[in-house]
């Protein structure tokens, strides 16, 4: 990685980090994140010589000033319902430009045992509590934007869920981000921590205002004690306009199952990280993910997989598509520890390529060191299917229609796979919006 310059506009802004610090935060963070604004300022942005980052260039990021987001209070309930999906009814959590809006929140009585917090309320309130589930099981191994946000958190939540306790209702984070004059950043921090037996579906959800520009760089922590289940959903909508750096830590015990569905359809550079490690036997992982990319848009996903011991599972479906200019990047890492016997890994991502200017790369990784293990991992990066196409068209279908028809097909692959059917549907919806009938740039047959 390439060491950012201190006279650069972020070098300043993480030397100057204690300016800015707000007066209320206990003494802990305040040295974890001083720790952490120095290491960035020593490590800097990641290179394109760095093989986690050749796909993705971020120099659109070093190029822009972005300063901190302020709260503003310009969201209103009429906007949040327009990105609500229909039949949903989920317990709410906004969030405007980063910040916690708790007057658009919609935080029924909870059930005993469950407990949800705005970040900075709970840095107020319960410090202590909060301690030991900030940087609990996120790194830097392969990313300073995590170190990135440490250094500059914005807001987030805390969400507790006490043993035995199951949240009936899906919990929705809506993250909003406005039009703006500036290029705004923010950094939220989301925790999950679910104790053994507990169960809870979380969705992470970022819009924006049409014509956004800013930057998120948010950090989701997930715990899963013995037997707990989550279901874990990350539905990007920025404005084609945006930018996004999300990083995704999961811990596994025993018996505990994870879902994650992860759906990127907008923003003009959006990078994913998603690291699982499976450190008791019985742990099992579930990852579903569908990109769609057009016009100058990039998305890169990477997955990594850590099976450290014996009886775990993983399981992973990602799909692609790219129309116009557009290019996805999907990177797969399993890890399969010595003496981690009785692993099954299975690993697939198939691309689908709409336009003979976009771009896919695909690379799937399987590094075992154990003898007695199921794994399995494969990628294809392809055209529409020209036998399927004929089929449909002479049937009397539309040529054009008929390829709409094939691309979802396509996609329903990963989102049939989604539990809540108003999540599912919205999904499909905003598929058919970016899909129009006729594609342009699309490749004849």
């Amino acid at each position: 990685m390439s060491a950012i310059s201190r006279d650069t506009h972020y070098g300043q802004q993480a030397e100057q980090l204690d300016e800015t610090l707000p007066g209320h935060l206990p003494q802990w963070l305040l040295e974890r994140r001083r720790a952490a604004a120095r290491r960035f300022v020593e490590t800097g942005f990641p290179d394109p010589r760095d093989e986690e980052w050749k796909y993705t260039n971020v120099r659109p990021l070093t190029t822009k000033a972005f300063a901190a987001a302020e709260r503003r209070d310009a969201l209103d309930a009429a906007t949040i319902a327009g990105h609500a999906p229909a039949g949903l009814e989920p317990i709410r959590l906004v969030f405007e430009d980063g910040h916690l809006r708790p007057d658009l929140s919609q935080l029924d009585p909870l059930p005993e045992g469950v407990q949800i917090h705005g970040l900075n309320d709970a840095l107020r309130e319960h410090p202590d509590f909060l301690q030991p589930h900030v940087d609990a099981v996120s790194h830097e191994r392969f990313s300073p934007f995590p170190t990135l946000n440490t250094a500059f958190m914005t807001d987030g939540v805390l969400i507790h869920l006490a043993r035995g306790v199951t949240l009936e209702r899906p919990l929705q984070l809506l993250l909003y981000g406005n039009d703006d004059s500036e290029a705004l950043w923010c950094h939220p921090r989301i925790l999950i921590v679910a104790e053994e037996q507990a169960a809870a579906t979380v969705l992470e959800h970022y819009v924006d205002a049409e014509g956004a520009r800013g930057f998120t760089n948010v950090v989701t922590e997930i715990v899963a004690q013995a037997g707990a289940r989550l279901q874990h959903y990350l539905l990007q909508e920025h404005s084609d306009t945006a930018y996004h750096v999300g990083n995704v830590f999961v811990r596994q015990h025993r018996d505990s199952v994870v879902t994650s569905h992860n759906v990127n359809m907008g923003g003009r550079l959006v990078r994913h990280d998603l690291n699982v490690d499976l450190i008791e036997p019985g742990a099992e992982i579930h990852l579903n993910g569908l990109f769609l990319v057009g016009g100058r848009q990039h998305a890169d996903t990477h997955t990594r997989v850590h099976h450290s011991v014996p009886h775990t599972r993983s399981h992973e479906e990602y799909r692609g598509i790219a129309q116009g200019h557009g290019r996805g990047v999907f990177k797969g890492r399993v890890l399969i520890e010595e003496g981690a016997q009785k692993t099954d890994a299975e690993q697939h991502s198939a691309n689908l390529l709409l336009s003979d200017k976009a771009e896919i790369d695909a690379k799937p990784e399987l590094e075992i060191y154990a003898d007695d293990v199921k794994a399995a991992h494969g990628a294809t990066v392809g055209q529409l299917d020209a036998e399927a196409l004929y089929y449909l068209t002479s049937r009397g279908i539309p040529r054009e229609t008929a390829r709409a028809m094939l691309v979802h097909a396509f996609a329903e692959q990963v989102l049939e796979r989604m539990s809540l059917e108003p999540v599912r549907e919205a999904m499909r919806d905003r598929l058919s919006r970016r899909l129009p009938g006729t594609i342009e740039g699309s490749i004849g047959y």
